[in-house]
């Protein structure tokens, strides 16, 4: 129980403080977003596996249950949609908000809070495989830009140049330059508090009324993703905390940053904030009984 506290409660009071702000000032969410997702978060990419102690089979085993996990979520969103004859844009969103978990914003620190620093270090390299995943799939899917644009989004993302760096810092087996070192860290650690200020002045903009198909959407992203993560982690032989850190990760609810997407690149953005709003709350009653059952 004091794992469960000591995880949901420092989420709940930053989000909680980002509701206060989102209220009280008109702030722009998207020059957040971009800040976040341009600057502090490849920063904390670097950071985390330039340092990291993870093996490298142990990360290519994560990265391979993202893939898989995605691939599943991906045909059965798909499928659902077709056959409950949702309009286009609902099928797209509904895509969206299956595919796109909140493994930054509310992944990280869960994670963090709740497996220490060891599983903040498989929680990035479940973040890096997502994102790498989702940037080069969602502009295919809602936008059917093709394979090439896909690929192009990808390679203008600051993760991807980070993540790359920061391999190559690990492979070497040396370090940063102390002043850049020193400047990175400065980035990497206001990652985590701007991404759960964000989350909160989302949900203080977002208005509470939901239906069947956010109730439907939420239960996607919270309960039968991390079914499907557990089974491919056992398919690849994960075990002890690589498991509990997909498990966990694909339990996150749906991300802040899919309304951007929708946004940009076609679906019904209504329904998609409003599952974004629902999944969130629920998970912070759904978060801690995953947690609860994958230290079974």
């Amino acid at each position: 129980m004091a794992i469960l506290i000591s995880a949901v409660l420092p989420i709940a009071l930053a989000a909680l403080v980002g509701v206060y702000i989102g209220r009280t000032f008109d702030l722009d969410l998207q020059t957040l977003a971009r800040v976040n997702i341009y600057a502090l978060l490849p920063a904390l990419v670097l950071t985390s596996l330039a340092e990291t102690t993870l093996a490298l089979a142990n990360a290519i085993a994560i990265f391979a249950a993202v893939l898989i996990n995605t691939a599943l979520l991906y045909l059965l969103a798909m499928g659902l949609g077709r056959s409950l004859k949702f309009s286009l844009d609902q099928q797209k969103s509904l895509i969206a908000t299956t595919l796109f978990a909140n493994v930054g914003n509310m992944g990280l620190p869960f994670v963090l809070f709740s497996l220490g620093q060891a599983g903040l270090e498989r929680a990035t390299v479940y973040l890096v495989g997502s994102s790498l995943v989702i940037a080069s799939l969602f502009p295919i899917v809602l936008k059917g830009a093709g394979i090439r644009a896909g690929v192009s989004f990808t390679l203008r993302l600051p993760v991807f140049w980070s993540a790359l760096a920061g391999l190559a810092v690990q492979v070497s087996g040396g370090a940063l330059p102390q002043a850049i070192g020193r400047g990175v860290m400065l980035l990497s650690g206001g990652a985590i508090p701007i991404a759960l200020l964000t989350l909160g002045i989302q949900l203080s903009r977002t208005p509470f009324v939901f239906g069947r198909y956010e109730l439907f959407g939420a239960g996607l992203r919270l309960l039968v993703s991390p079914l499907l993560a557990y089974g491919a982690g056992r398919l690849l032989g994960l075990d002890g905390l690589d498991l509990q850190v997909v498990v966990l990760q694909s339990a996150m609810p749906v991300a802040v940053n899919s309304l951007i997407w929708v946004t940009e690149l076609g679906g019904d953005t209504v329904r998609v904030a409003r599952t974004i709003v629902l999944s969130t709350l629920l998970s912070f009653f759904t978060l801690p009984g995953v947690l609860w059952l994958s230290t079974l």
